[in-house]
C-alpha cells in the first residue's frame, strides 16, 4: 500500500448506508468485477462506471452505516476507489475497509473539498493536499496495526504473512 494516494474526489453526503454503497439485491455476486459494476449504484445509477476515474471517495458523517456485510467496501475497492475520507465512519464499515486493504481516514468537517478536486493524501503522516485549491489539511494518520494490515493488502494477507513467518508448518 503506497503512503501517498492521489486521485480526484468524488463527494457524497451524510448517512450513506451500506445498501446505497452496494445494494443488497446484488448480494449473491461473488466476483470483484461483478460487484464493481454496482458500487454506489444506490446513490446514482451511473456512478459505478465512473468510480475508477475518481480514486478518492469523500463522505460526510456516518459513512457505511447499516449492515455489517463486507460487500460495501469490497465493491468500492473493486471499482477503483483507493481511499475513503469521511467525517465519521460506522465502526463495522471502517474495520471491514481496513481488513480488505482499503484505507479509510477521518477528516475534519471544515475541510473544503469539491467534486473532482485533485487530492494527494499521505496516509502515514495524516496530511491531505488539495492541489486544485492549493490547500493542506491535517487528518488522522494510519499507523500501527491498521497500517500493517493495509501494507499487507488486507487482514487475511497480513495474518498469512505473519503466521507463516512465525511458525514452520
Amino acid at each position: 500500500m503506497p503512503q501517498l494516494i492521489r486521485g480526484k474526489a468524488l463527494c457524497v453526503g451524510d448517512n450513506i448506508d451500506t445498501d446505497r454503497i452496494y445494494p443488497s439485491r446484488y448480494i449473491e455476486l461473488t466476483s470483484d468485477a461483478a460487484m464493481a459494476e454496482h458500487a454506489l449504484e444506490g446513490i446514482e445509477a451511473s456512478l459505478p462506471s465512473r468510480l475508477a476515474s475518481y480514486g478518492i471517495l469523500v463522505a460526510g458523517r456516518n459513512f457505511g452505516c447499516g449492515s455489517s456485510r463486507e460487500h460495501a467496501p469490497r465493491s468500492l475497492k473493486a471499482a477503483g476507489i483507493r481511499l475513503i475520507l469521511a467525517i465519521s465512519f460506522a465502526r463495522i464499515f471502517y474495520r471491514n475497509a481496513i481488513n480488505l486493504g482499503l484505507p479509510a481516514i477521518a477528516i475534519e468537517s471544515q475541510m473544503e473539498v469539491h467534486e473532482e478536486d485533485d487530492l494527494v493524501v499521505d496516509i502515514a503522516q495524516g496530511l491531505i493536499t488539495n492541489l486544485t485549491r492549493d490547500s493542506q489539511h491535517v487528518c488522522e494518520a494510519i499507523t500501527g496495526f491498521p497500517a500493517d494490515v493495509l501494507a499487507s493488502g488486507g487482514l487475511v494477507k497480513h495474518l498469512h504473512g505473519t503466521v507463516m513467518n512465525t511458525y514452520e508448518l
